[in-house]
């Protein structure tokens, strides 16, 4: 299965792919797709599977502190799940953050996406202590704006 970074041959797809992962990832403009395949190409990982987009990252460095990357969504085409895709995925974006010596990639999560805490956890990010417990994980309040509380996921980097 190929990995390769985000071009705009793909941005389609990527945002079709994205649109199937209602509630918790959202399709975002086509827009925005063009500029993370201009400007976030390399920490924005795609995989292929027979010529069709099944798995996709969108992922930034951060301009406040460049030695974290975020991770903004992860989507994998529910026909590919479970056959370690997310996994390759991420091992993608912390190669590109070993590179530029990252210390970080962080993500966050809706609270109740008890699926989601499971795989970042399998990969080896920890949840952030937050404001409060829910489901046993830790939430963070206001992290995108006032109510949008989230559960925080941190991959440390050596």
């Amino acid at each position: 299965m190929p990995i390769i970074a985000l071009h705009h041959d793909l941005t389609a797809a990527v945002r079709q792919l994205m649109g199937m992962g209602a509630p918790y990832v959202r399709a975002r403009t086509p827009s925005d797709y063009w500029l993370y395949a201009r400007l976030f190409a390399s920490t924005c990982p795609v995989a292929i599977v027979d010529g069709t987009v099944v798995g996709a990252v969108i992922a930034m460095r951060s301009q406040d502190t460049p030695a974290e990357i975020y991770i903004q969504d992860v989507m994998i085409h529910p026909d590919h799940r479970r056959r370690r895709i997310a996994s390759a995925l991420v091992h993608a974006v912390r190669h590109r953050a070993q590179q530029w010596a990252c210390q970080k990639i962080y993500l966050t999560s809706e609270p109740d996406n008890s699926s989601a805490a499971a795989t970042w956890t399998s990969l080896g990010f920890v949840n952030s202590r937050g404001d409060y417990t829910a489901a046993g994980l830790g939430i963070s309040r206001d992290v995108k704006g006032p109510g949008k509380d989230r559960a925080v996921f941190e991959l440390l980097l050596p």
